[in-house]
């Protein structure tokens, strides 16, 4: 048990703090968190919907996995429990106060769009092949961590 002692607006401050913790079996991925971007931690998460919160803490866990990937692949969203396969993704966007939506193209090609309610939130990240040989991976979690830099 802690004996730690808290001013009251240390207290505060930490109750308002976003929080991540992430452990790995030695060899399978990253161990350590990186500090949030200031464009997460500018405003309170009491003053953000639940869209707005998970779109943002969506933004940094795709930039993650997407530093794991080699240049021969690409991220991707995997679907359980249907028949929809994958998505790749190429934008995520959010609705207030508690909708997330992903866009991007199925395995063969077609536009996909899923649109999720919060509270049902699962996405599996997945690394999938690019499609051609000829073309650069995309980084969808890089352009959106920058357009999240930018935006307010």
């Amino acid at each position: 048990m802690s004996q730690d002692i808290q001013t009251t607006a240390e207290a505060v401050e930490a109750e308002a703090l976003p929080r991540q913790v992430d452990t790995h079996a030695k060899g399978c991925g990253e161990n350590g968190v990186k500090p949030l971007p200031d464009a997460v931690t500018r405003k309170a998460m009491k003053q953000k919907s639940a869209a707005e919160w998970a779109y943002e803490r969506l933004i940094l866990y795709i930039q993650n996995f997407e530093e794991q990937l080699d240049n021969e692949h690409e991220v991707a969203m995997g679907f359980a429990g249907n028949e929809t396969g994958v998505l790749r993704i190429e934008g995520l966007g959010y609705f207030d106060p508690d909708i997330v939506t992903f866009y991007g193209t199925d395995a063969s090609g077609g536009r996909m769009q899923l649109i999720q309610h919060v509270s049902q939130l699962n996405v599996a990240l997945r690394a999938l092949p690019i499609p051609r040989e000829d073309i650069e991976p995309r980084r969808i979690g890089f352009q959106l961590a920058a357009e999240l830099e930018q935006s307010e």
